[in-house]
C-alpha cells in the first residue's frame, strides 16, 4: 500500500468522514488507519475480499469527489504551509514570540482544540 495514498485517505476521512455511511467509514478506517488487509477487513465485515475492494474503491472515489468540490484538504495544506512560512519569517524578529503564539492559536483553532 502506498504511504502517500494511505496518508491522503486518512486525511480525507478526517475531513469528510461524517459524510460517509457508517459502513464506508469503518471500511476506510480498518483498511487505511488500522492497516488491515483486504482479507482481514472482509473478515470483520463478514463479506468477501471483492466486496470490500469494491466498497473501498467506491468510497475512495467519493472522498476524492468531496475534495474536488469542497477543497478542504487543499486549503488545510495551504494554511499549514503558510503557518510554517510565518514561523520562519518570525525567527529572529523582535515579535517572534508573539507571532509564534498567534500561529499556534490559529493551528489549535483549525484542529478544534479551542
Amino acid at each position: 500500500m502506498e504511504i502517500i495514498k494511505t496518508v491522503r485517505m486518512g486525511l480525507l476521512n478526517d475531513f469528510y468522514g461524517q459524510l460517509l455511511t457508517p459502513k464506508q467509514k469503518r471500511c476506510i478506517q480498518l483498511y487505511y488507519e488500522a492497516d488491515l488487509s483486504l482479507a482481514e477487513t472482509a473478515e470483520r465485515f463478514g463479506s468477501s475480499r471483492q466486496a470490500v475492494y469494491d466498497l473501498l474503491k467506491r468510497t475512495e472515489k467519493l472522498l476524492e469527489e468531496y475534495e474536488q468540490k469542497l477543497g478542504l484538504l487543499e486549503k488545510h495544506e495551504k494554511r499549514t504551509k503558510q503557518y510554517k512560512q510565518i514561523k520562519a519569517l518570525a525567527k529572529g524578529s523582535e515579535h517572534e514570540k508573539e507571532l509564534k503564539q498567534l500561529v499556534a492559536e490559529l493551528e489549535r483553532m483549525e484542529t478544534g482544540d479551542i
